[in-house]
């Protein structure tokens, strides 16, 4: 595979439902230099902590019939809330001028997670996604498996 281009100026997001790294390119597309721009992150303890309540039941129109729903997942949604906000984010950087290219790269969950709230704007500045889950690397390390090892295009 050919290595992952990044312009100059342009944003590499690195993501998954807990943790932000948005980090900018310094260097050129020859030679990258990625720069922690942004670092956001929301604790999000185990559903079993956030649910207090057990969950309901239904009650059948016709007959005894009783069933129970299922507990919300709490944990889900608050990565969901998580990666929404991340999206309104890049989105007011885009439209303000803050950049015009963005490289998404997240756990492939995250990604189909946060590709429904991309704005029409933000769709015109992304240059790529990639499925992988690096947030937990250090920069130097996402640096070398996306733009120097060629693993993503």
């Amino acid at each position: 595979m050919d290595k992952m281009r990044l312009d100059k100026g342009g944003w590499l997001v690195v993501c998954d439902g807990r943790k932000a790294l948005i980090l900018e390119n310094l260097g050129d597309e020859m030679f990258p230099n990625l720069h922690t721009r942004e670092v956001h992150e929301q604790p999000n303890p185990l559903t079993s902590a956030q649910g207090s309540a057990a969950p309901g039941r239904l009650h059948a129109a016709a007959g005894g019939v009783r069933s129970s729903a299922e507990q919300t997942d709490w944990h889900d949604e608050a990565e969901r809330a998580f990666l929404r906000s991340l999206a309104g984010r890049l989105d007011a950087a885009v439209s303000s001028g803050e950049t015009t290219a963005l490289t998404m790269v997240a756990s492939p969950r995250a990604l189909g997670m946060i590709r429904a709230d991309y704005s029409d704007v933000m769709r015109k500045a992304l240059r790529g996604e990639v499925g992988k889950d690096l947030v937990k690397l250090p920069v130097y390390e996402i640096e070398k498996q996306l733009l120097l090892s060629g693993a993503a295009k």
